[in-house]
């Protein structure tokens, strides 16, 4: 039992029949106790009417005629009452073998003939200066009603005490169960099983949205901790290369002459490569900024047609230098509800990517259009694309294929927009343009009130 009441569910449980049990009860001797009140009132006010019957017969004939009454009262086989005339206290008529009582309604024992000691209640009331009249019932018939009212909800109240302490148990069970699914799940993760989750069922209640709820925050989890393994390791591995760089460049220039010149370019060329690594840090810090969930306070209603026309003219002139076409068709009655910034970050990377990416005379296209509740920004090429194995993988952190190895970044370009895309409610999406690669920002679409 002790180790029942430590458990909160059973606590509960047994907390709930408890007070339904005293509830039970209350209500059970209200009944009880209004029941008598009721019966005994329903005594007096009989009593009442049978002495004023016998009241008059006094009035009318005196001592003679009261006792003729009792008499032919007593002998009626439909008779309920018991009789007693008093000289004084002295009793000179009437049945009812008893003392005199107190005037008016009373509990007494009176002297059964055939059971002995018996239990009435009586009502006295004066004739004149010498006589009184007491008029009794036997509470016998009372009494066994009150037993059986009593036995009859004493059975009951046992039998709903009875299912209540086995419905609570029952209810108990099944809440330390449930909850102990929650405990030993988050035992395991504590003891660095990742991989454990909450088992629930498929009726959906509660305890089952709770479970999904946690599951998905387990999950979650387990995504922000492989993603910091792989930023851990990935950083290291990319700041290998660039630092042994730049070290190797300073052991030079410190090695060789002491030519201004030469010492200038080794300094610039490092001054170059620091600036890389800053950027690169920048571009980390920015990343886990956004998918921590950055302050929306910069979010408006945009017209992202504007934005798109902005961007695609900002960058038109580096994309025909570099041998590539830009064109874009971007309608000017669209609205979305984000940051200006930050969505200029994201179209800004998908063309640099697709510069990048591409070799001479690539066709680069910029479209927006918007259908049902969703407003999508698509950037496609004609170029190599992407593999479908890699389509997933290159918007993880530093994931370069091997051909984009030659040309500078950090593999972080496209992750950068995946994390602006999910702080704005929309996703990016790589597919086939075949050929060629297609990258679309779907945004959920804002509409003006």
């Amino acid at each position: 039992m002790t180790n029942l009441l430590r458990s909160a569910a059973y606590r509960l449980s047994f907390f709930y029949t408890a007070a339904c049990a005293i509830a039970i009860l209350a209500l059970g001797s209200g009944v009880y106790f209004a029941a008598q009140a009721a019966f005994q009132q329903q005594q007096d006010e009989d009593l009442s009417a049978e002495m004023r019957v016998l009241k008059r017969e006094f009035k009318e004939g005196g001592r003679n005629d009261v006792i003729d009454a009792m008499t032919r009262r007593q002998a009626s086989p439909n008779n309920r009452f018991l009789y007693a005339l008093f000289d004084g206290d002295r009793r000179v008529a009437g049945s009812l073998t008893a003392r005199r009582q107190p005037v008016g309604f009373s509990n007494f024992t009176f002297e059964d003939p055939e059971e002995g000691p018996d239990k009435a209640r009586g009502l006295l009331m004066p004739l004149d200066r010498h006589d009184s009249l007491l008029v009794a019932i036997d509470t016998e018939s009372l009494e066994a009603l009150d037993r059986t009212i009593l036995f009859l909800f004493t059975g009951a109240f046992s039998l709903v005490l009875l299912l209540g302490l086995i419905g609570a148990t029952l209810l108990g069970r099944h809440l330390k169960r449930r909850l102990d699914r929650i405990s030993e799940t988050a035992g395991a993760i504590a003891a660095g099983d990742l991989s454990r989750r909450i088992v629930h069922s498929d009726r959906d209640d509660e305890f089952d949205r709770v479970d999904n709820a946690l599951n998905a925050m387990l999950d979650r989890i387990v995504i922000l901790l492989e993603n910091l393994q792989q930023v851990s390791g990935d950083v290291a591995h990319d700041l290998r290369t660039p630092l042994a760089r730049l070290r190797a460049r300073i052991e030079a220039a410190l090695a060789g002459p002491a030519d201004p010149v030469r010492l200038r370019e080794a300094l610039e060329s490092a001054m170059q490569q620091s600036d890389d690594l800053l950027g690169l840090f920048n571009a980390i810090l920015r990343i886990t900024e956004i998918e921590a969930g950055a302050s929306r306070s910069a979010f408006q209603s945009l017209n992202l047609g504007e934005l798109i026309g902005i961007a695609c003219e900002m960058h038109a002139p580096s994309v025909e230098d570099s041998g590539r076409s830009l064109t874009w068709h971007a309608p000017a009655d669209i609205r979305i509800f984000g940051d200006k910034e930050l969505i200029m970050q994201a179209v800004s990377n998908l063309l640099d990517n697709a510069v990048h990416h591409t070799p001479e005379n690539t066709r680069i296209e910029v479209g927006l259009v918007s259908a049902d509740d969703r407003v999508s920004v698509s950037v496609c090429d004609n170029g190599p694309g992407v593999p479908d194995a890699d389509l997933t993988r290159v918007v993880r952190r530093f994931v370069r294929l091997d051909r984009a190895r030659v040309t500078d970044g950090h593999g972080l370009g496209l992750n950068l927009v995946a994390a602006i895309m999910q702080m704005h409610g929309g996703k990016l999406v790589l597919s086939d343009n075949g050929p060629g690669l297609s990258a679309e920002l779907q945004f959920p679409l804002h509409r003006l009130s």
